[in-house]
């Protein structure tokens, strides 16, 4: 949680984030089904005419506001993840290719799912803030005593079911989200601790 981080740091916060954003993107493109959060986006900036990236800010910047009655406290992290996974949003969608084929977009969502797991346990593993929608579930939880499984599953999908209702795109994609990102984060999780343990491993041994 500093506010000056090893350089190092930065870039894995960065580049985790980034990916997220990416495979965000990659959801978006493939057009048959986003993350929970990014359906709720994507209705809110069909209704006030704003792009997916700017709406997916907004969305963060609320929830941020929701912090307040539970007491967390935003770290550097928790502010980039905002702005950055925000803003590759709205640079990297254009670039992708929508495609008619339906095995095609079945990958991009496979590619979209895997880039946000690499992208979360990057940004988590940076120990800099969670990002927004993260930390005010666990504020819910540690407040209320109810399990974090259950914290979430009712949150994901209350903000489905209003993106949903304002025309985001719900699909097979949300559904494999949804059954597939435990599990690919928790690997990754898994890979990125393995790795930290064996770095320091070899710096002891250097030593």
């Amino acid at each position: 949680m500093s506010l000056k981080p090893k350089p190092s740091t930065m870039t894995i916060l960065i580049l985790g984030e980034f990916l997220f954003g990416l495979g965000d993107a990659m959801l978006i493109a493939a057009d048959i089904g986003n993350t929970p959060w990014t359906v709720l986006a994507q209705g809110i900036a069909i209704q006030v005419d704003l792009t997916v990236g700017q709406a997916t800010f907004l969305v963060s910047a609320l929830v941020l506001l929701l912090w307040i009655p539970i007491k967390e406290v935003p770290g550097l992290g928790t502010i980039l993840n905002a702005m950055i996974i925000a803003v590759t949003i709205d640079l990297t969608v254009p670039l992708i290719p929508q495609s008619e084929s339906y095995a095609i977009s079945l990958l991009q969502v496979f590619i979209g799912i895997l880039l946000i797991a690499i992208g979360s346990s990057m940004y988590l593993t940076a120990n800099l803030g969670p990002g927004p929608r993260d930390g005010w579930m666990t504020g819910i939880q540690r407040v209320s005593g109810i399990p974090i499984g259950r914290v979430r599953i009712s949150i994901e999908v209350s903000v489905l079911i209003i993106g949903i209702f304002l025309g985001g795109k719900f699909g097979i994609g949300t559904i494999l989200f949804a059954i597939a990102i435990g599990p690919v984060v928790a690997s990754c999780l898994a890979i990125a601790g393995r790795i930290g343990s064996q770095n320091r491993t070899n710096l002891n041994s250097q030593q």
